[in-house]
Order: C-alpha cells, then structure tokens, then sequence
C-alpha cells in the first residue's frame, strides 16, 4: 500500500496512482492541517500533483529523488506565488 498514516501525516511510499488520488483527496479533507512526507515517493499520477495543487498542504519531506522533488516544487511553489499574487492584487 503506497499510503501509510502516522499521527497528522500522511507517508507517501513508492508510486501514487491514479486510484489513490481520491483517498489522498479524502486524507486532505479530513486533515486540513496535515502533513505529507513525500520522502520514499518515486513517482505520482497527474491526479495526485492536481490534489495537491488544489489543496496545498504542507510538505513535511520532498521526495529523495532529486528529480521528482525539483518537479514538485516548481509546481506547488510556482501555485503558491500565483495564490499569494491574486491576494495582493485585490487589495
């Protein structure tokens, strides 16, 4: 099982498909202030990087491999700047 709970973490292990898109969606619902450690992630569906984006949750650990975390990053972080710059245009 690629998904593993521990306390207000979700543990990612290995791949994510797109049939544990939901249960990361339904995770991310419950636990709003939840961590995910992406450490021991080797690779993830679309569907995942799209909870993601959508719900940005905090990261307590990028992925190990180099690759993958720099993709992740540029797209949760580039989401992030793109959310901080609609809050300032509308004051």
């Amino acid at each position: 099982m690629p998904i593993e709970i521990r306390d207000n973490t979700l543990v990612v292990r290995e791949l994510l498909s797109v049939e544990d898109a939901e249960r990361l969606l339904d995770w991310l619902i419950q636990h709003p202030r939840g961590r995910l450690d992406l450490a021991d992630c080797t690779h993830l569906h679309a569907a995942n990087l799209q909870v993601l984006m959508a719900a940005q949750p905090k990261i307590a650990a990028w992925p190990s491999r180099d690759a993958l975390a720099d993709w992740l990053r540029a797209a949760l972080i580039q989401e992030d700047k793109i959310h901080v710059q609609d809050d300032s245009g509308g004051r």
